[in-house]
């Protein structure tokens, strides 16, 4: 950390604690797989089961930001790791199509729920100027975990799908019995508080839904590597599955790059600063996939933007965490959240249909254009949210005293 500071020590155990869940969440991207293969359905069954699921996960989200607030940040916590295990348990045991469909929604209502209270808790503990470095911590420790958990999936999944299900929900068991018994226990709420925080309308925050919509289209944008790429790369006559090699480069760059984020320069750029410079560079990375026709070519783009990733992660975050009152900061977050509900709906109609009729070179083209009109919005973005009258009338006098000072 800059000058020596040392993270506060629930974010380092919630760092590894939610690292071990990553390691095992790899079961998602089996899901399709298991309905046709283990069920019989057709190609457009597991569609509409996996698009229920994403559209399941943003009511999730914001029952944790809700829950968060309300009954505290490790009850939630526990309260959603212990819901994914049992709904994942429930599709591994699953011996009709249609209980499959039910577990697969229900781990869709509850995916979401451990999320918020999580980046609560980072802006909680940690000052203001030191929650970049936090967030930062927390994306690299979870891509690094990503890559083992691509190896752990390559080995489990040799004997049965099902099994991934399995070893999944053991890792969110564990994840959450290491919460339970590491991280500060919640502190009771007072009445007062309780209705302080009733009456906290995130929806009605024009800075925090300015925020929403820009993250939103920065998530439509980031699903489409996460998406189309392997289709993309077919196009070009690559494999497919090169596609693993270039998400392992990506995560490799974000792990690496962190020591570099504690560089005093780096760490002293303004938000609005490193949110333009790494939209350009994710502009520019995507560019590249554009004119890419080789293997080196796309795996060079792919350092690019996750040079751009890294200097993007944790900082809207902390934005979004200074624009909360006191008692919001669960429900704000959560709402921010939701960009990732939303864009997992629209990403896969409009990644693929661009693909389609305008090829991998207007795909790439198209989201580089986003990323770039992103780049030169985010001061203005950022200033706005930063403006005394922008949402200070969702505030009290005197709740809005307490969070001048606090920040």
């Amino acid at each position: 950390m800059r000058g020596g500071t040392r993270l506060p020590r629930a974010v380092r155990l919630l760092v590894v604690a939610r690292a071990v869940n990553r390691l095992g969440a790899f079961s998602l991207s089996f899901l399709t797989v298991l309905i046709t293969t283990g069920f019989g359905a057709s190609a457009a069954v597991a569609g509409c089961v996996s698009a229920a699921f994403g559209v399941a996960t943003i009511p999730s989200r914001l029952a944790g930001g809700r829950l968060a607030d309300r009954i505290g940040r490790r009850r939630t916590i526990v309260l959603g790791l212990t819901g994914c295990a049992m709904a994942q348990l429930g599709l591994a045991a699953a011996d009709s199509l249609a209980t499959a469909v039910c577990c697969a929604v229900l781990l869709g209502l509850v995916f979401e729920i451990y999320e918020p209270p999580s980046q609560a808790m980072i802006a909680d503990v940690v000052a203001p100027d030191e929650q970049v470095s936090a967030y930062g911590l927390l994306n690299a420790a979870l891509a690094a975990a990503g890559m083992g958990a691509g190896l752990l999936a390559a080995g489990v999944g040799h004997w049965d799908l099902r099994r991934l299900f399995v070893v999944d929900a053991f890792t969110c068991l564990l994840c959450a019995l290491a919460v339970r018994l590491f991280l500060p226990a919640d502190r009771r709420v007072a009445a007062a508080a309780t209705d302080q925080r009733s009456s906290i309308a995130p929806w009605r925050d024009r800075a925090l839904l300015r925020m929403l919509a820009a993250g939103t289209s920065f998530a439509v944008v980031y699903l489409q590597i996460m998406i189309t790429l392997p289709l993309a790369l077919d196009h070009e006559g690559l494999r497919p599955a090169d596609a693993g090699l270039l998400f392992t480069a990506s995560a490799l760059t974000v792990t690496a790059g962190q020591p570099l984020m504690r560089w005093r320069r780096l760490a002293a750029l303004s938000a609005p600063v490193a949110l333009t410079v790494g939209h350009l560079l994710l502009a520019l990375g995507l560019a590249g996939y554009a004119f890419a026709h080789s293997l080196l070519v796309y795996l060079t783009s792919t350092v690019v933007w996750s040079v751009g990733d890294l200097l993007l992660v944790g900082r809207a975050h902390a934005v979004v965490a200074s624009l909360a009152p006191p008692g919001g900061t669960g429900r704000y977050l959560a709402v921010y959240g939701t960009s990732w509900g939303i864009a997992g709906v629209a990403a896969p109609l409009a990644g693929t249909q661009l693909l389609e009729h305008a090829g991998p070179a207007g795909l790439w083209s198209a989201t580089a254009f986003v990323c770039l009109l992103l780049a030169a919005l985010q001061p203005v973005l950022v200033r706005a949210a930063a403006l005394p009258g922008t949402h200070d009338e969702l505030r009290s006098p005197a709740t809005e005293l307490t969070h001048g000072s606090a920040h």
